[in-house]
């Protein structure tokens, strides 16, 4: 199975609870050079709420955004 949008950098934040996936995720992206995807998997339900609103104020671009069984999926693109 191929992942429906390319990216550069993947982190497993399965099994933490918020804010943990959002800290890893933000950490993570200091990390990348700007434009670089870091795609998140996650099994918070906050999550949802959380990327999308740091992508928001942070300015990165939450190019998708998956939930599947309790697994959510999400692609940023840093600012």
């Amino acid at each position: 199975m191929t992942d429906p949008v390319a990216c550069d950098a993947e982190l497993d934040a399965s099994g933490l609870n918020c804010p943990l996936p959002l800290l890893k995720a933000k950490l993570e992206l200091n990390r990348l050079p700007s434009g670089a995807v870091l795609k998140v998997i996650a099994t918070d339900a906050g999550s949802q709420r959380d990327f999308r609103a740091f992508a928001r104020l942070a300015g990165h671009e939450l190019l998708r955004e998956e939930e599947a069984g309790g697994v959510f999926r999400y692609w940023l693109r840093k600012a």
